[in-house]
């Protein structure tokens, strides 16, 4: 359903992808004025890697999806677009997978039920029950599932997949869910599934990574937000932050800052893919901030 303002317009967010060529932001910017809308943003990127040419605009108008579909369809088919066409601010239905560390589950609620987050969480799934209560508090459907062998493994997939149907999920965030995923389930989700890792990757392996960054003396701690695919943490990167430390934290302070940065790296990639800002680009992002 569309968000109305108080004047009665809808604010559309529109975002395209097409091979470069001239005259794009004219015919678009055409198309949008013949359906009675107004630009209120727009971000424009043309990637000399490539050759794809980026789009993402804001539009306020009164009139009706059906009328901008119509008087873009000519644009689209002209020039081979991928377009999508949004609400503004529409809260997007967001499935969020986790195991036994909540800091980015509780970030994630908490934001969005500040209304700082425009997504709508249905359902929380875990292989572990601990973070029950976190969910509960927040007033969202928790299920835990044990995954112990292949084949329990296998049924917490089929759920996965029996939930975006279910809630016609758009979103999966991994929020520290401590599972790889099938290359089956990264296929069935590709592009719309977000994961979140501390920066210490490759190097700092297994269990217990920040005593072994304590160890060795690191000076940096970061996270990574990224795009899920059979490539194990190597997906588009989608948002990355870092904070310097140094010998005198303890490897629990490190967790601990390592941890906001996990929390406030995965919440910002995951605001920015709701905003329809994420485009694809290969094996990179483009963000229109």
């Amino acid at each position: 359903m569309a968000l109305l303002d108080a004047d009665g317009l809808t604010h559309w967010v529109l975002t395209l992808v097409c091979s470069d060529r001239p005259g794009i932001v004219h015919a678009v910017s055409g198309a949008i004025v013949e359906a009675g809308g107004n630009i209120t943003e727009s971000q424009q990127f043309a990637s000399l890697d490539t050759g794809r040419f980026f789009m993402r605009v804001q539009v306020e108008s009164a009139s009706s999806r059906e009328v901008f579909e119509r008087a873009l369809a000519p644009v689209v088919a002209r020039f081979g677009m991928h377009l999508t066409l949004d609400v503004v601010a529409r809260h997007m239905r967001t499935l969020v997978l986790v195991s036994k560390e909540g800091h980015c589950l509780n970030d994630l609620l908490y934001r969005q039920r500040a209304g700082h987050l425009p997504i709508e969480v249905p359902l929380v799934l875990s292989n572990h029950p601990q973070l029950g209560g976190l969910a509960d508090f927040y007033g969202v459907p928790f299920e835990s599932h044990p995954v112990l062998s292949p084949g329990q493994k296998l049924e917490f997939e089929e759920r996965i997949l029996a939930a975006v149907e279910q809630y016609d999920i758009e979103l999966v965030v991994l929020a520290r869910y401590m599972q790889i995923l099938s290359p089956e389930l990264c296929d069935r989700l590709a592009g719309r599934a977000i994961n979140i890792h501390h920066s210490f990757l490759p190097g700092f392996k297994g269990a217990n990574p920040y005593r072994q960054a304590h160890a060795r003396g690191v000076k940096l701690i970061g996270a990574t937000a990224h795009f899920v695919t059979s490539d194990l943490d190597e997906g588009p990167i989608i948002e990355q932050n870092v904070v310097r430390v140094d010998h005198s934290q303890s490897p629990q302070q490190l967790v601990a800052i390592g941890q906001d940065e996990e929390s406030r790296t995965l919440t910002q990639a995951v605001k920015w893919f709701a905003e329809n800002r994420v485009l694809l680009d290969g094996q990179r992002t483009i963000i229109f901030k």
